[in-house]
């Protein structure tokens, strides 16, 4: 029962990280810069930070997101 309350946790806590990750790329994280930027190396990288960013703030509790889908998904599997 506590081995799928946590495998349930850990998803809820990938599910909002992702959340964040494409709410940062529409927030323009990432972004090249018009000068002196890194061209294509940096663009192909942005995504792996902002992954990155998004699961440490998903980690440290993030917005919220993620206990309100744990609950729910706790209630929908009788866990």
């Amino acid at each position: 029962m506590a081995e799928r309350e946590a495998q349930l946790r850990r998803l809820s806590v990938e599910l909002e990280a992702s959340f964040l990750s494409e709410m940062l790329a529409q927030a323009g994280l990432g972004e090249s810069r018009e000068s002196f930027g890194g061209g294509v190396g940096e663009d192909g990288f942005a995504s792996f930070l902002r992954q990155e960013q998004a699961k440490s703030m998903a980690r440290q509790g993030g917005i919220g997101l993620a206990e309100h889908i744990f609950e729910s998904l706790k209630a929908r599997n009788n866990v």
